[in-house]
This record gives structure tokens, C-alpha cells and sequence, in this order.
């Protein structure tokens, strides 16, 4: 079964709450190891139904879908449908240890679950340690109605940025376990961007151009719908077609006002997905290039090679060399600030009332590096706890079981031990660490966990520090979707940023991206019962520790309570590396 199988049947779910135009996608998902050929070297590869990206789930709201995962991988295997809101079916999250223990090689286990109350873009991703380099795929959403809050666009396009990797992947996840703080990682990074799995057409080896470049066919005058998903371990990107302008209209399944990007530059995080507008309007005697750049912190914070992957936007009667549009500094952390502080969503969503009023918790979330071992290993932290997945089974599992697990579980803190000054540039160098630093870098791993009371509203503050680098964290929380209410540079002062909250016509987003020099100040209502993974979505964050889970509780009726695991639920197997 190499291929994709989608079957589509329809039927009445009134029992459940359904419509009659509801329908059930089901597809077969085979997991299993190729060699992809790049940049003249063969590497061997982990990918669904031999392709990459993988296969895209096309749904409408209010459907079904059903996903038989068959691994014949020598891996075990969990696939998150990132940004799925999971209502009630926790169990088919996929946080590897989190909701589930990984489906190991020649076993089947099949999700199941509802889209429901989302439109827009999302996407799947394998959650099991560095896989998802080589594991994802989009998720596009349409409408009930066939009707937007704009006009129609004629066709649907998913882009999918992403990373690739000529190093062991699962090498990459022992090296971030267990990085040595003074190591030399200046060749730890992918070899490329890539732009629907394919690199472009800027690099070369003996000599000889490589041509594997994704090309867009456009008719003049007509609008294509950019669904962009960024997969990549590593990197934020700015994204731009020269000769076109872009109108972001969604992002994360959530409709936008829709904005024209500055510049025409819009900025997607790792984890984020977009919806963009772009008309073919330009000259058609032109082929023009959208262009995929990987941003980084400036030095003294540790560097890498650039990522660039370039596009084709081709029109019938093109010809000559394609324009190419004018990207930001690779440096550049202004325009993203700006892009994401620009959104505004709608104010009809039907928890923006609970969110405007009383808030239930609190949470000031410090994130940023550190060290274990007597400053010799690097780790990632949120107030300084770096987290540790739990081993033996999942914390779902043992929450609902009322088990003990191997590795006992800590009450995550409302706030990071010591106040500091979260944004001291002298915090930032990594490779002369001052004697402050040295002071505030010590950290400890734990398996950390903060329960929440279900139909809760909570307000997380995630405050970006600087110690031992700068970069930006998109955060990312499942299950659950964030109202952003505001974003600042420096230290979080509640006295002055309060104020700056919007509580008219917040973004909502699954992901966040909190600047490398500041803040960003969000609230959800915690009403899906269930353990939920927060983690930051770059990968050697999450990889080392950046992490921690919500446990929401069960609500007053079976109706809003935590169901029964499924009967083919994986069990944990020893033998297997999870991590």
C-alpha cells in the first residue's frame, strides 16, 4: 500500500452532533525510508507514502478523518496534526510521551478525530524527535459555506518550507540531548532551504547546475491562495515573490483582517502557517521567483550558513531570466516584529467574551538556555526547568489509569526563580560566557506539568531572555488556540503593557512567535480536557527542553470530560529510542 489511500464517504453523524454534509477522509499514511538525491549525494530519508512533503489531508469543516499509520520504519513513529484543536480526542494528539506512546516499527495505529469550528491552513508533522524534517505535510481546511470573508481565490496553493538535512537526523536529536556547551557547532545545521521538498535552483556541485525547483503556473488575472506551512527544524523565514503583491488573510486556521504584507515580505515561523492572497497581476512576458530566506540572530549569537530556497512564479508566455524580488537582511528581526504585530483577527469569536473578562491564572514564562552537569552541557528551559519526557508510558496514559510513571512529575512554576534583567546583551555570548552568565545559566531537567481547571481562562506571558543567545521562540501549545493580545521589545512591565492589550480584535493562533529580544502576552480558555504540550517549535529548543504540558481537567458532564483511550492505543516498547 505505497500509495495514498483517500477514500470520502459520506454520512449523517446526528448522533455526534453532525450535519448531513459531513464526511468522513480517510487515508492510509505508509511509513517507511527512502533515498532522496540532493546536491549530488544520495541520503536516506524518513517520508509518508514515499513522498515529500507528504501527502495533503484536503478537508471541509465539520468533516471526519481517519488516518491508519502504517510504520515500516525502524523508528517508532507519532504524527501531530498541528494546530487540530482535538476536541475530546486528546488521544489522537500525537505528542510522542506526551498523549502517546510511538507506534513502533511494523505496527498500525489509526487516528481519528473531528475538524471542527476551523478553517484555513494547517498541517501534520511527525512528533517523535527530529523526524519531522522529512515527516509533514498540509492540512487545508475549506469552508462549509464555499464562502470567504474575501473574494474567492481560483486556486489553492500549498507551499511548504522546510529544511534538508544531509546529517543523521536521529544523530541531531542525541548531539541536542546532550550538547556540550563549549563544542564547535558551526557545521551543525541542514544543507539547504527547500521549497515543496525541493531546493532550487542556486546550488550546485561538479560543476554542474542542479534544476529542482518548484514552479507555480499562473493565469493572468486570476488569485491563488499561498497556504504556507513552515516545517522547518531551524529557522524563521521571510517569504516574498518578486513583481506581486501579498495579502495575508489567515494564518493557524484563523481568518485576518486582511493586511497588505510591507514590502511585500511576510514572515513565517517554524510551526506557523499563513494564508496569503496573491493576484497574477504582474507583466507576463516575465517568470518571477519567490524567494524562502532563513533568518538568524545577529553576532555574537552563534551563527550558520545561510538558508535560501528559490520558486517559480511562471506566466504561459514567459520567457528570459526570472526577476527576483529584494529579501530583508538575514539579520533582520524588525520586519518580523512588525508582520506578526500587524495581525488583527475578527471580534466575533465566541470566546472572546470569556477572554476579555475574569482571568483564572497566570503564568510569567522565562525562555531561554542553560546548562547542566557543572556548566558542561547545554539545555533549553522555560523558568529554568529544562523539561524531560517522561519514559515506561505516556502522561495521558498514567493520568487517565491514575498510574505512577518511571520518571515522577513536577508541578510547573507560574514564575522563574530569579528576576533579572531578561534582555542583558552581555548575556548573549556563548563562547565567553560572563561572570553573570555563569550565575544565571544553571538549570535542571524535570518532567514538568501544571494542571489547569477545565473552562479556565489563562493569560501566558512568554518573556524571550538572552542568556547564551537571542533567538525568537515560536511557541506553540496544543489543542488549544491563543488570543495574542499584545507583543513588545525589553522586559515585560504588567504595570505599563497592560495597558497595550487588544481585547477588540485579537489574532488567534496556535503559535506565537515571541521576539529574541522581548515578549509576547496571550490568553486561552482551557475547555478541551486533556495533557497538552507548550514547547517552542525550533527544534534544538524543543529537543533540549523548551517544553512543559498544561493538564486540563475534566469538565462537570461525560460530555466535557477526557474519553477512554483507544482500544489500538500504542504501548511502549523498551527496545525503541523515543527521544
Amino acid at each position: 500500500m505505497a500509495d495514498m489511500v483517500v477514500l470520502v464517504v459520506a454520512a449523517l453523524f446526528l448522533a455526534m452532533g453532525g450535519s448531513i454534509n459531513a464526511a468522513v477522509v480517510e487515508h492510509t499514511f505508509l511509513v517507511s525510508e527512502v533515498t532522496l538525491r540532493h546536491l549530488c549525494r544520495d541520503t536516506v530519508a524518513t517520508v509518508v507514502n514515499g513522498q515529500l512533503p507528504g501527502p495533503a489531508l484536503e478537508v471541509t469543516e465539520g468533516d471526519s478523518v481517519v488516518v491508519h499509520v502504517v510504520n515500516q520504519s525502524p523508528f517508532g513513529v507519532t504524527i501531530h496534526w498541528h494546530g487540530v484543536k482535538q476536541r475530546l480526542t486528546c488521544w489522537a494528539d500525537g505528542a510522542g510521551m506526551v498523549t502517546q506512546c510511538p507506534i513502533a516499527p511494523n505496527t498500525t495505529f489509526t487516528y481519528r478525530f473531528d475538524v471542527v469550528g476551523q478553517e484555513g491552513t494547517l498541517w501534520w508533522h511527525a512528533h517523535i524527535s527530529t523526524l519531522r524534517a522529512t515527516m509533514h505535510g498540509a492540512i487545508i481546511i475549506r469552508p462549509k459555506s464555499g464562502s470567504y470573508p474575501f473574494p474567492k481565490p481560483h486556486q489553492d496553493v500549498p507551499i511548504v518550507i522546510a529544511d534538508f538535512w544531509q546529517n543523521d537526523l536521529r544523530q541531531v536529536q542525541k548531539d541536542l540531548e546532550l550538547w556540550i556547551a563549549d563544542g564547535d557547532h558551526s557545521k551543525d545545521g541542514p544543507a539547504s532551504a527547500t521549497i515543496n521538498g525541493k531546493i532550487g535552483d542556486l546550488y550546485n556541485c561538479s560543476g554542474v547546475s542542479q534544476d529542482d525547483t518548484f514552479v507555480l503556473d499562473v493565469e493572468p488575472g486570476k488569485t491563488y491562495m499561498l497556504r504556507l506551512a513552515n516545517a522547518a527544524l531551524s529557522n524563521e523565514y521571510y517569504f516574498k515573490v518578486a513583481g506581486h503583491r501579498l495579502t495575508v488573510v489567515g494564518s493557524d486556521a484563523n481568518y485576518l483582517r486582511p493586511y497588505n504584507a510591507t514590502g511585500d515580505v511576510v514572515a513565517i515561523a517554524p510551526g506557523e502557517t499563513l494564508d496569503v492572497l496573491m493576484v497574477a497581476d504582474a507583466p507576463p512576458c516575465h517568470s518571477y521567483y519567490m524567494v524562502a530566506l532563513g533568518t538568524q540572530s545577529p553576532p555574537p549569537a552563534p551563527q550558520t550558513a545561510t538558508r535560501l530556497a528559490r520558486g517559480i512564479v511562471r506566466y504561459p508566455d514567459s520567457h528570459g531570466e526570472a526577476m527576483e524580488p529584494q529579501m530583508p537582511d538575514q539579520h533582520d528581526r524588525t520586519t518580523s516584529f512588525h508582520f506578526h504585530g500587524n495581525m488583527t483577527g475578527y471580534p466575533n469569536n465566541p470566546l472572546l467574551p470569556q477572554v476579555r473578562g475574569h482571568v483564572h491564572d497566570k503564568f510569567f514564562l522565562t525562555l531561554g538556555m542553560g546548562t547542566i552537569r557543572n556548566h558542561t552541557v547545554h539545555v533549553a528551559n522555560i523558568n529554568n526547568v529544562s523539561f524531560h519526557l517522561p519514559q515506561g508510558r505516556s502522561l495521558l496514559e498514567a493520568r487517565y489509569h491514575g498510574a505512577e510513571l518511571v520518571t515522577a512529575t513536577e508541578e510547573m512554576s507560574a514564575r522563574p526563580p530569579l528576576e533579572f534583567d531578561y534582555t542583558d546583551p552581555v548575556l548573549i555570548n556563548f563562547f565567553n560566557r560572563s561572570a553573570k552568565l555563569l550565575e544565571l545559566e544553571p538549570s535542571r531537567r524535570a518532567t514538568t506539568m501544571r494542571h489547569i481547571a477545565y473552562n479556565s481562562t489563562v493569560e501566558v506571558v512568554f518573556q524571550s531572555t538572552t542568556l547564551m543567545e537571542d533567538s525568537p521562540n515560536p511557541m506553540h501549545l496544543h489543542g488549544h488556540d491563543f488570543f495574542v493580545l499584545a507583543q513588545g521589545i525589553g522586559n515585560y512591565d504588567a504595570a505599563r503593557d497592560t495597558a497595550s492589550y487588544n481585547l477588540v480584535d485579537p489574532p488567534v493562533k496556535n503559535t506565537v512567535m515571541v521576539t529574541g529580544l522581548g515578549w509576547a502576552a496571550v490568553r486561552f480558555v482551557a475547555d478541551n480536557p486533556g495533557n497538552w504540550f507548550l514547547h517552542c517549535h525550533y527544534e534544538f529548543h524543543m529537543g533540549m527542553g523548551m517544553a512543559t504540558v498544561f493538564e486540563v481537567g475534566n469538565g462537570p458532564t461525560p460530555e466535557t470530560a477526557l474519553p477512554p483511550p483507544p482500544a489500538d492505543l500504542p504501548r511502549c516498547d523498551r527496545s525503541i529510542a523515543y527521544e
